[in-house]
């Protein structure tokens, strides 16, 4: 069977304009860190929490630390940014998205917090799993750069 050009042209050009998987995926983590973002910045640490897998088998690593749970993990927030000046505003840069699967993608960043007293930031890796909830961060490696030596000894 010969199909007619115009149907084929139409329907190449049908499945040109469809995002991809991938496209979709990413457009998805893209927004589940910006409103993570949007909620650290407004000082609520539960909500940006919201991104996590709430559960006992999150893995969350900083500092030459594990940590396993999304409560454990909701803990070291809440310990070590106390209050909105502690917190800060919050910037994700440099993101590179990589779609390993239709259930996981990985994804490398940028943290940044502005702050009054010291500004701080570092480096991110997360594993994301897709979920029936949508995407949620399993697993995260997070690394600060290192502070000038005149900060530390302070």
């Amino acid at each position: 069977m010969k199909i007619p050009a115009y149907l084929l042209s139409i329907m190449i050009f049908g499945l040109s304009v469809q995002p991809s998987f991938a496209d979709e995926a990413e457009n998805e983590i893209k927004t589940l860190l910006e409103a993570q973002a949007e909620a650290w910045n407004a000082g609520d640490i539960e909500a940006f929490m919201a991104g996590y897998w709430k559960s006992d088998e999150l893995r969350f690593a900083s500092g030459g630390t594990v940590t396993y749970g999304w409560a454990g993990t909701l803990a070291n927030y809440e310990n070590r940014y106390p209050t909105p000046e502690k917190m800060g505003q919050l910037t994700f840069s440099g993101l590179d998205v990589r779609v390993l699967s239709d259930t996981f993608v990985l994804a490398f960043g940028r943290w940044d917090l502005k702050r009054k007293a010291l500004d701080i930031g570092g480096l991110f890796t997360l594993l994301f799993e897709k979920m029936p909830e949508g995407w949620r961060i399993v697993a995260d490696h997070t690394s600060s750069d290192d502070l000038p030596v005149a900060v530390i000894s302070e």
